[in-house]
């Protein structure tokens, strides 16, 4: 870490380029829903179930394609019921 008079350089947070600003908007998304689930887990289920149908049919209904392991089992799950989570 570097210091420069007042300020270190892990205090700026400038995006490098646009795929780091889409990554830190996706860890700041999954930073909100982990609050909503210690408040409300249903509630955060519900908001992932919402998400993984937007972004199949942003996809193209594509979007499993993209996941392994525990994330495609749910997407599944979510997926099956017709595209209609809740």
């Amino acid at each position: 870490m570097t210091t420069f008079g007042q300020l270190e350089d892990t205090d700026i947070d400038i995006a490098i380029d646009e795929r780091d600003a889409g990554e830190r908007r996706g860890m700041e998304l999954a930073t909100r829903l982990r609050m909503v689930a210690a408040e409300d887990p249903d509630l955060a289920q519900e908001l992932v179930d919402n998400l993984i149908v937007a972004l199949d049919k942003a996809m193209g209904g594509n979007f499993r394609e993209y996941l392994d392991g525990d994330a495609r089992t749910a997407a599944d799950r979510v997926l099956a019921q017709g595209n209609s989570p809740s």
